[in-house]
């Protein structure tokens, strides 16, 4: 019984050493070299390999490890460099409010402003960086002599903030001379200047919606201007959802994440159906809403926008994940001594039992993996079996407990592609 032991023993360290470089072989062969993170060099490696369901595809989920990454910003300002001049995509969507739009489009057609003050109509502040900016510098320049139709459009959304939506509702109420309830009005002001508190439910927004709806109604039936009046009730959607929203904190969770996913997933469908000319949109936002299968850990069935964009647009939507090795990242400390600060860590190598720890092995410093050819043709199924990675929400890092940022993945189930990056750095917010 010792013998067989001892030989067991001795063996499977060498099976399990075999089939790692057995995996790291076929994801060094046939995953994708993206040459740097410059978001201004031609990817001529992946423009050469193209996967045919990633040619085919309409909408294009382009993910996060975490939301304060330099790297992943500008992989992901390339790609959409790179699908605006080979596919044709003109509609960019972030995770951002619908008040940022107005602002950052005036901009980027060719507005008065400068990078410092286009930052400002952001309301999410990880996107406050030098890298996103100069990605809507880029925009800029890119519509420079085209006409509207021809032009790159930036949209928001989410539907996590109300403010200022009221404004524009009164301004187009009053230069229309429409007749609605001034009680209306009051409710709109009250809606979008009240801030959700996620620490307690409030029954008071789910008095609010159908006074929203009635109001909404009104307009509608108001013999205005068919283009504007469409716009104007696209805001005070983003207003109702706002409201709705906070109706939904009061429920059992995950109830309130799966509403904001959706009426993501809403919101999107009506930018790429009513915005877009050919229905083609480059979506960015965080990995855990992208992905095409649900929120968190393997078996969450916690329903995010990915999977209802996959779910409604089927192989149309082509989600892509970002994993990540090593480097330094910031993370929010709570410090009831020294005051609540963002402090910079350095992951010095992958964490043990997660996909980094062997991606980490393949000797290319950035590469796509797509993952459909990965669960058809990979032979250790590496890619198809469940490993933990790194879960960094808006907190940023946080490695104490570690536990509970490592969660559970298949990646052939969560995502299309894989951007794998080796070393991340931290943005850059000096925008003077």
């Amino acid at each position: 019984m010792k013998k067989i032991l001892l030989i067991f023993t001795f063996i499977i360290p060498l099976l399990l050493t075999s089939q790692n470089e057995e995996t790291i072989d076929w994801i060094t062969t046939h995953s994708i070299a993206i040459e740097d993170a410059n978001p201004d060099s031609e990817m001529i490696l992946f423009k050469q390999n193209t996967p045919t369901k990633f040619d085919n595809a309409t909408l294009y989920g382009f993910g996060e490890a975490s939301h304060n990454t330099k790297e992943f910003f500008d992989i992901k300002a390339k790609f959409f460099k790179h699908l605006v001049k080979n596919q044709g995509v003109k509609i960019f969507i972030m995770e951002e409010s619908y008040q940022a739009e107005a602002g950052i489009n005036e901009w980027i057609s060719g507005g008065k402003g400068d990078i410092k003050t286009i930052a400002e109509n952001f309301n999410v502040g990880f996107w406050y960086t030098k890298e996103i900016v100069n990605l809507l510098e880029w925009m800029q320049d890119y519509n420079v002599d085209k006409p509207r139709e021809e032009q790159i459009r930036f949209y928001g959304m989410d539907v996590q903030i109300g403010e200022k939506i009221n404004l524009e509702i009164r301004e187009f109420i009053t230069k229309n001379k429409i007749s609605v309830d001034e009680n209306l009005l009051t409710v709109i002001d009250s809606c979008a200047n009240k801030k959700i508190d996620f620490s307690k439910a409030e029954s008071w927004w789910q008095i609010q919606t159908p006074k929203l709806n009635e109001l909404k109604e009104q307009l509608l039936n108001s013999k205005t201007n068919n283009n504007e009046t469409k716009s104007i009730v696209r805001s005070l959607d983003y207003l109702i959802s706002y409201t709705e929203y906070g109706s939904s904190i009061q429920q059992k969770y995950p109830k309130s994440t799966e509403f904001r996913d959706l009426k993501m997933f809403e919101n999107v469908k009506y930018i790429v159906e009513y915005e877009s000319k050919n229905g083609k949109a480059f979506i960015w936002a965080h990995n855990e809403h992208i992905n095409k299968k649900e929120m968190y850990y393997t078996g969450s069935n916690i329903i995010n926008l990915g999977r209802h964009l996959k779910d409604y647009y089927s192989d149309k939507y082509y989600s892509v994940g970002f994993d990540f090795g090593t480097g330094k990242i910031n993370g929010y400390v709570t410090d009831k001594k020294k005051g609540n600060h963002w402090k910079t860590y350095h992951i010095e190598k992958p964490f043990r039992k997660t996909y980094a720890n062997t991606l980490m092995s393949v000797d290319k410093d950035i590469y796509f993996v797509d993952l459909e050819n990965a669960l058809n043709n990979e032979p250790t199924n590496f890619f198809s079996e469940k490993s933990n990675h790194l879960v960094i929400g808006g907190g940023g890092y946080q490695p104490k407990p570690l536990h509970k940022i490592l969660v559970s993945k298949i990646y052939t189930e969560t995502y299309d592609g894989l951007i794998f990056v080796k070393s991340i750095s931290i943005p850059d917010y000096k925008l003077n």
